[in-house]
């Protein structure tokens, strides 16, 4: 009787054994002995330092001209102070200007009093020191706040000092003016204060 051949596994051969390998060929290569080196050639070279040189000289030049408007905004921004300043400063003195008559015209008046001058002169020097101020007071903006009895209740303007019963009058209208207010340059410095009618009691 022949003996038999053992069958071998065709994982175990050793051509499969080299086929079923778990690293490639390629992994298993040997590494080279160096490192391939970057080259970049001199003319390649020369284009990149010159773009360099542009971006850096591109960057200075826009450097420069944020200091110099920085600057410059400073400059405007402290000359726009100073024309403020002079600008309160130029009003106060042309008002006061405006105020000197008014003060001459005082002056003298008291020293009219003084000299027991009519009353009726008296008067009309006094009429005419008011017409002087509320002149003055003009030229800077200023109005008077004086309703006309009547005219219709308004807490923008009017202060209301009490209210007033009464049939002769529509009700919140402003039946007395006690003291008129001023504003300037249309912002209310002093409202006016009225007595303000309401709808009288029926009997």
């Amino acid at each position: 009787m022949t003996p038999t051949e053992p069958t071998l596994d065709p994982r175990t051969r050793p051509e499969a054994a080299a086929t079923n390998h778990p690293f490639s060929e390629t992994e298993l290569a040997p590494a080279s002995g160096e490192e391939q080196e970057l080259t970049v050639e001199p003319e390649e070279f020369a284009a990149l330092q010159r773009e360099l040189d542009q971006a850096l000289a591109k960057a200075d030049e826009h450097w420069k001209l944020y200091l110099g408007a920085h600057a410059e905004m400073e400059n405007l921004r402290k000359r726009a102070e100073r024309e403020v300043q002079n600008a309160h400063k130029f009003a106060l003195e042309r008002f006061f200007s405006e105020l000197l008559p008014v003060r001459d015209s005082l002056e003298l008046g008291l020293a009219a009093a003084s000299e027991n001058v009519d009353v009726t002169q008296l008067r009309a020097g006094v009429e005419l020191t008011l017409r002087q101020l509320a002149a003055a007071m003009e030229k800077f903006g200023a109005r008077d706040v004086n309703p006309a009895a009547g005219v219709r209740f308004n807490p923008a303007e009017h202060e209301a000092m009490a209210m007033v019963p009464t049939d002769q009058a529509e009700p919140n209208t402003v039946v007395q003016v006690v003291q008129k207010g001023y504003s300037l340059n249309e912002r209310l410095i002093r409202p006016a204060k009225v007595l303000v009618a309401q709808a009288a009691p029926k009997p």
